[in-house]
């Protein structure tokens, strides 16, 4: 497998995994029972694991890591926002205003990610 292949397939999982989310976080807004399904409760955590396991990839096959690249490292630390405001989003978040604004502040950090990944500025 070449660079581009592992990058194709890399940005292939990050946006499925950002159309998933929306689409869950539609889903919570709205109050569906479509939440509840398997394929919902599994499919987005193979999505992540296989997004993740491209990014681990693509550092090593580059030798660009996180704390070396002060773009990755911006990618890295809104990743870990991205998480935490998502699991207040879907599932912790204890009224519907909290879910909102935190799923309105993963989709911020989401984009920002991408826009940092495109640029390679952590300032895009």
């Amino acid at each position: 497998m070449t660079y581009f292949a592992l990058k194709h397939i890399h940005v292939t999982f990050a946006l499925l995994s950002g159309l998933l989310f929306l689409l869950r976080g539609i889903w919570m807004l709205s109050g569906s029972q479509q939440l509840q399904r398997r394929w919902v409760k599994i499919v987005p955590h193979i999505v992540d694991t296989l997004l993740l396991a491209s990014a681990i990839g693509l550092a090593v096959w580059s030798s660009q890591y996180p704390g070396q690249q002060s773009w990755l490292t911006a990618k890295v630390l809104a990743l870990v926002g991205y998480i935490v405001l998502g699991t207040i989003a879907l599932k912790r978040g204890r009224t519907q205003q909290v879910r909102a604004a935190a799923f309105a502040g993963a989709l911020a950090c989401f984009a920002y990610i991408v826009l940092v990944a495109v640029t390679r500025s952590p300032l895009p």
